[in-house]
Parts: C-alpha cells; sequence; structure tokens
C-alpha cells in the first residue's frame, strides 16, 4: 500500500514537470502565433470558423494521400511530403482556435465541444488518409503501425474526457495532439525530401545489422511507430494518474 501511494506520489510529481515545461512551450507558441490570431480576429474570423477551416484542410489531407495512393508510383513520395505540408498547415488552425475565443472573447461551453469533436474528425480523416495510402501502395506494416498510432490518439483524448466527465484533472501524457501533429507532418516532410534526393525504392544498407530491407518509407515509419508506442503509453499513463487520484482522495 505504501509502495503504491509514494509510487502514486512519483507519478504527480514526473506528470507536474511535464506539464510546466510543455506550459512553457505551450506559452512560447501562442505568444509567435499572436499576430496571426489577431489577424484572423481582424478578418472577423470566430474560434468555430477557425475550427471548421482546420476540418476542411485536413480532409484536403486525406484527398492528397489518396490521390497519391490511386495515381502515384509507390516510389513516388512526393504525396507524402505535400500530405505532410498540408497536415502541419491545418494543424495550426487546429491549434490556435482555442487562441482566437480567449482573445476574442467568444469562449462557450458549445465552442469548447466543437472545437474538441472537429478535432477528432480531423485526426481520424487524417489517419483514413495515411492507411489508405500505405495499404495502396503495399506497405502493409506501416499501415498497422498507422492504425495503431490511430488508436493510441483517440484513447489520449477519450481518457481525457471522460476523467473530465467524472471530475477528475488530467491533462498529463507525452504525446497529446499538438506533438502528435507535429511528429507526423514533420516526419512526412522530411519522407518526401528523402525520397526526392534517394528515390523511394532506394535500399537502406545497414551492414553491421545484416540486413538491407530499409526503403525511404523508414523515414516516415517510425516516427509513426513513436507515435503508436507513446500515445497507448500516455493513455495507460492518464489512466493510471486518476486512478491514483481517485485513491488519494477516498473515492
Amino acid at each position: 500500500m505504501l509502495q503504491n501511494m509514494e509510487y502514486g506520489q512519483e507519478l504527480n510529481s514526473t506528470f507536474k514537470k511535464n506539464i510546466s515545461m510543455r506550459d512553457k512551450l505551450q506559452k512560447l507558441f501562442h505568444a509567435l502565433l499572436n499576430p496571426v490570431v489577431k489577424t484572423f480576429l481582424a478578418l472577423g474570423l470566430t474560434a468555430n470558423v477557425v475550427t471548421t477551416i482546420g476540418l476542411f484542410l485536413n480532409i484536403f489531407v486525406a484527398v492528397i494521400f489518396i490521390i497519391g495512393a490511386e495515381y502515384g508510383d509507390r516510389n513516388n513520395m512526393s504525396y507524402i511530403g505535400w500530405g505532410g505540408a498540408m497536415i502541419l498547415f491545418a494543424g495550426l488552425f487546429d491549434m490556435i482556435d482555442g487562441q482566437v475565443a480567449r482573445l476574442g472573447k467568444m469562449t462557450t461551453r458549445f465552442g469548447a465541444l466543437y472545437d474538441s469533436v472537429l478535432d477528432r474528425y480531423s485526426e481520424l480523416i487524417m489517419f483514413l488518409g495515411i492507411c489508405y495510402y500505405m495499404v495502396a501502395h503495399d506497405y502493409f506494416i506501416t499501415s498497422l503501425i498507422a492504425f495503431i498510432a490511430l488508436i493510441g490518439s483517440l484513447m489520449v483524448s477519450y481518457t481525457r474526457a471522460r476523467a473530465e466527465g467524472l471530475g477528475i484533472p488530467c491533462k498529463e501524457g507525452l504525446m497529446q495532439r499538438p506533438e502528435r501533429i507535429i511528429t507526423i507532418g514533420v516526419s512526412a516532410v522530411i519522407c518526401g525530401i528523402t525520397g526526392y534526393i534517394r528515390g523511394g525504392n532506394q535500399v537502406w544498407d545497414f551492414k553491421i545489422l545484416g540486413y538491407a530491407g530499409f526503403e525511404s518509407m523508414i523515414v516516415f515509419t517510425i516516427p509513426l511507430a513513436l507515435i503508436a508506442v507513446l500515445a497507448n503509453f500516455t493513455a495507460i499513463q492518464r489512466l493510471r494518474a486518476c486512478y491514483f487520484y481517485l485513491k488519494e482522495n477516498n473515492n
């Protein structure tokens, strides 16, 4: 019992440090984007409109991957690169709609719900495009990894929503939505550039390992695998944190 309590306190202490660092980075990010937010407000855009634009941009992300699946060559990584660039652009709208609501003094309970629901749709649609592309071009392992990453992404959000519905604070974790968007977007862009320089059919030789079978797609697969592991780990972290929170509060 004592060991569990000590572990719970240690877990909470680690989470607080993670949250503190994340909050600092978030404040810096918001400060950098303030000019963009003020421009949106000057144009008369509401937070819900910004959220909606983010959804349509993510639909366009899926369209890029689907077009690449249907008409692109397996060795052509350009569709992944352009898809990644669009993921980052769409993520910009996903991340600043709350800031638009706060600075524009238009924060509402429905707006928070609308943002959460459309964020889930955006992420699902993005992963749909990625999985479609991978399956169409016979990247079976990568498509499976992307699907597991999708499961983790949904569970991170669901665990927080369910916990907060029970009155439990739950913002901890290593792989939240901004981190997932940046990881996927940046790695996709790098994959596109790598494919352009080396070619998608070029094999990455690792003679020390005695294996030469890593195609350029590995540049995108590894970050997806990282998300698959850390997103699911984050969901479990949140579940454990909620358990100790309820235990400490005799619930």
